[in-house]
């Protein structure tokens, strides 16, 4: 039994022995791979005993540096005072730390540290283990993180578009920047800790849903048209980039949100102004066209009348058709006005003056229950317009509002001043920057929705029943307005009335005076020579008999080369060139200037149904004098080539 107990106390301290060893060596595997530097030093003298590989690359010492010397010998601890005061405390306290200790390198390097050392017993001796840690790496790190905080935090604050930090479970807003304050009209404290819900960002829940759908699906959403809601209840485009993210330990949505109202409203009215002006094209066409074929029909009208009784049916007949031609000429320049082609005449005109002479008139145009009353701004300054056509568009916009206020109201017209800079020509597509004149006209009616106010000047768009009204008076307006380089817009809302707004395009000189138009009468006829150039068959055969009836020598020509033909050859020479404007080959300008070069003192006199780029002459605009404008009638085509005949050739 003796032996057994001496046999298992012997195995005991064997294995006691091993497990001190395998100790020793899992300590030593420590120490030497440790990715802290380690000094162990003697309690007692100071003295280094070890040094880990660590500490030696840190610091750039060789082992011997170390070994046997105190702390305060070596490189690293060259403050001797304050490393002896140090280790005396460490003797008293058994444990020391330093969070930032500052230690020399070979060359002078600074490296700062963190300093750990306590005291304990190994072989009945005390020593004390100093647990040196880098920090440099952890200092870049954290600068590094420091300023990708920053940044992030710049980029989020600074960002002119609105971002969000909100929980995915809730919604609760944890961060959002300036921008999207300033979008919805909140302050920061009205935000922070509340959800999309509580502020009803979203206009409906289900577009939060819908992108938190798209999120779980793919983890990120991008441009997503969804519509949200401000401060103030109004309802907004926007254009939404979502992604998930984790946020100490919370599941997070970061958003970025894009205001796209403007954007939206001003690719609709691009869209509204291609429409238009392919519209206007095609009615340009069609008016050309159909000025030709009215020429004839009121022409021939003319001509029967004069040959039949005043009371018999066949002349009650024929008035009949003649006012009926008449109305079709109304449609048609109503056509040319919006397509911006109609013959325009301006000049520098006063607008005061223009809507002054037009209150009477404008006030018998509506019932009695309504009141039109002008408020002008004096003085005013000019612009450059056609005096007829702004009337025009005074008339149609009375008449607009007349229609408006069905149980009467107050109609008022106002002119005013404006200076456009940059940033409303950029929301306004077709306004231009610069001094204005301002036409406005408001009234106390009815109002308009937002789907009608987009339509108000295409034409035939009307709210009217059938048989009241074509659809062509606003979009009449809108071509006047275009064509005197202008733009008009309009505010309305339901219940509210509307207000019309002309901008014109302030000129510099004097307003000159208008005139009222001379009412039409017979002009006489005469003896000189006149060469009629028209490819329309028809209305040259009818231009040609008028002027023979009243006795002038007339020629006829198809077309441009023809004409120059009979210019240079004639004799007697040609006194008048009477030519349209829109011909197969040279155009009526052309021919004109090439005629006068053959003989200087040839009178002229175009005719045309529209502008076109042909109207205007190359040496300058054409005089009002020296035009004919289709359809015209009898009296108009004699009177203008009396006119013609009797001024002094190439001047107005």
């Amino acid at each position: 039994m003796e032996g057994r107990a001496k046999d298992e106390l012997a195995l005991e301290r064997k294995l006691a022995v091993e497990a001190l060893r395998a100790s020793e060596a899992r300590y030593r595997r420590l120490f030497e791979t440790a990715q802290d530097g380690i000094l162990i030093v003697d309690a007692h003298s100071g003295r280094i005993v070890d040094v880990n590989p660590f500490l030696i690359h840190l610091l750039d010492y060789p082992r011997e540096e170390f070994i046997g010397k105190t702390l305060w010998d070596i490189g690293p601890f060259k403050q001797v005072e304050a490393s002896k005061a140090a280790f005396r405390q460490l003797q008293d306290k058994e444990y020391v730390r330093y969070d930032n200790l500052p230690l020399e390198a070979r060359g002078g390097r600074l490296v700062n540290v963190e300093f750990v050392s306590n005291v304990y017993g190994v072989n009945g001796e005390n020593v004390i283990q100093c647990n040196i840690r880098d920090l440099t790496a952890r200092r870049r790190t954290e600068e590094e993180l420091r300023k990708s905080e920053e940044r992030f935090s710049k980029a989020f604050h600074l960002s002119p578009l609105a971002v969000t930090i909100s929980t995915e479970a809730e919604g609760r807003y944890l961060d959002v920047n300036e921008a999207f304050l300033l979008m919805l009209g909140y302050k920061r404290e009205q935000v922070i800790g509340r959800t999309a819900a509580e502020l009803s960002f979203w206009a409906r829940p289900s577009y939060r849903l819908e992108m938190l759908n798209k999120l779980q699906g793919g983890g990120s959403v991008t441009g997503l048209q969804t519509q949200y809601t401000t401060s103030k209840g109004q309802i907004r485009e926007a254009e939404v980039s979502a992604e998930l993210i984790e946020l100490e330990g919370q599941a997070c949505v970061l958003a970025i949100i894009r205001d796209i109202t403007e954007g939206q409203r001003l690719e609709a009215q691009f869209r509204q102004a291609q429409k238009m002006e392919a519209v206007g094209r095609l009615a340009g066409g069609v008016a050309h066209d159909f000025n030709n074929l009215l020429s004839v029909i009121i022409g021939y009208s003319d001509l029967t009348l004069g040959l039949v009784a005043p009371g018999s049916p066949v002349n009650r007949n024929l008035e009949q058709i003649k006012e009926a031609s008449n109305r079709a000429v109304l449609v048609t320049r109503q056509l040319l006005a919006y397509s911006r082609q109609q013959v325009v005449f301006p000049k520098t005109l006063d607008l005061n003056e223009v809507v002054q002479n037009l209150i009477s008139l404008m006030q018998r145009m509506v019932r009695e229950d309504i009141v039109i009353s002008f408020r002008p701004t004096v003085p005013i300054g000019c612009i450059s317009a056609d005096p007829g056509a702004i009337e025009q568009v005074l008339m149609n916009l009375v008449v607009n509002a007349r229609d408006a206020m069905p149980d009467g109201g107050e109609i008022v017209i106002e002119t005013a001043h404006a200076e456009l800079d940059d940033l409303y020509v950029s929301q306004h597509p077709g306004s231009h920057a610069g001094e204005h004149v301002v036409l406005l006209v408001s009234d106390t009616g009815c109002g308009m929705e937002e789907d009608i106010k987009a339509q108000i000047f295409e034409p035939f768009f009307t709210t009217k029943g059938i048989g009241q009204g074509t659809g062509l008076g606003l979009s009449t307006v809108y071509g006047i307005v275009k064509q005197s380089e202008g733009s008009i817009w309009v505010y309305s809302e339901p219940g509210k009335g509307s207000t019309f707004k002309v901008y014109f395009p302030k000129v510099a000189g004097k307003a000159e005076r208008l005139v009222q138009a001379p009412g039409e009468a017979e002009f006489p006829g005469g003896s000189e020579t006149i060469l009629v150039v028209e490819d329309d068959t028809p209305l040259r055969d009818l231009v040609v008999r008028m002027l023979h009836d009243v006795g002038y020598r007339v020629i006829a020509a198809k077309g441009a080369e023809t004409a120059l033909e009979i210019v240079k050859a004639s004799d007697p020479p040609i006194d008048l060139l009477l030519t349209d404007v829109i011909m197969p080959g040279k155009s009526g300008a052309e021919l004109l200037e090439q005629a006068k070069l053959i003989r200087p003192e040839l009178h002229s006199l175009l005719m045309s149904g529209y502008t076109g780029e042909l109207v205007a002459l190359r040496r300058g605009i054409l005089p009002e004098s020296a035009f004919l404008e289709k359809p015209f009638t009898r009296r108009s085509l004699l009177g203008k080539v009396r006119s013609a005949l009797q001024t002094e050739a190439g001047k107005p």
